[in-house]
């Protein structure tokens, strides 16, 4: 019976997870973690950094699906990668010296807020759009917006894909697709980074658990990556907002059985 549970718990987080990384570059700990402390009674701890090694995988893949339909800009993900992992220690370092606050909820109220915008106002960017930005003045815009993106999720501890996405496609005019693909792009690394760290300090992870999350998310990644390369905008602005509007309301009823 603790098996079947197992099993169900990890395939729903899994799906949600990877629906939510394929289709929006999602962090897979916004919705893995919640989950597993809820229905398993997981150290929370240990919960993260599951999730983030689910993320390395699912990301992984949904950046090659992007990246083979020439969905990728892997030179200014580069240039932001760097940024985001430094100044997510910076920004950690320095939320460590302040009295905590209350943000728990940051990354779950903002994919909703989020998925909301994009079925109300779709992002249409167009790819020759995004191409009439200078080389040198992107590059510019990526290392900024990258010390934005990391500082604000190592001061808060969340929010990191939605964080991306957003400033991808509002600050920086990336059309859909691209800023999805460049996101995952960049999750890719910065779970891996998380996912060692968390593993280094609080050893290893419960391996039944660890591995059917890590292929539930991979499977639904490489599924909702694939639709979305072959949806249209409009279409997949909708299905991305429908998407991160449930995955917000039921991360944070989540949310609101573990208190």
């Amino acid at each position: 019976m603790e098996l079947l549970l197992t099993v169900v718990v990890t395939f729903f987080a899994g799906m949600g997870a990877g629906l939510g990384t394929g289709f929006a570059g999602m962090s897979a700990a916004a919705v893995i973690s919640p989950m597993l402390i809820t229905f398993l009674h997981m150290d929370p701890y240990m919960a993260v950094g599951i999730a983030l090694s689910s993320d390395v995988l699912a990301s992984a893949v949904s950046a090659y699906t992007y990246g083979k339909n020439k969905n990728l800009d892997i030179k200014n993900g580069l240039i932001m990668m760097v940024s985001v992992l430094v100044f997510t220690v910076v920004g950690s370092y320095i939320s460590s010296l302040v009295p905590s606050t209350t943000m728990g909820n940051f990354s779950v109220f903002m994919t909703f807020l989020l998925g909301i915008k994009f079925i109300v106002k779709p992002v249409m960017t167009t790819k020759e759009a995004m191409q009439g930005v200078a080389v040198g003045k992107r590059a510019r815009q990526s290392v900024i917006c990258g010390i934005a993106i990391g500082f604000i999720c190592g001061f808060i501890g969340a929010g990191g894909g939605m964080m991306m996405l957003l400033i991808l496609t509002s600050v920086l005019g990336y059309e859909l697709k691209t800023a999805v693909g460049t996101s995952v792009f960049i999750m890719a690394f910065t779970a891996f980074t998380g996912a060692a760290s968390h593993f280094a300090i609080g050893g290893m992870p419960d391996i039944t658990v660890f591995v059917l999350c890590v292929i539930f998310t991979l499977v639904w990644a490489r599924i909702a990556a694939v639709i979305a390369n072959k949806a249209a905008p409009k279409t997949l602005n909708r299905m991305t907002g429908v998407i991160l509007v449930m995955l917000g309301i039921v991360v944070m009823l989540f949310s609101m059985l573990t208190r």
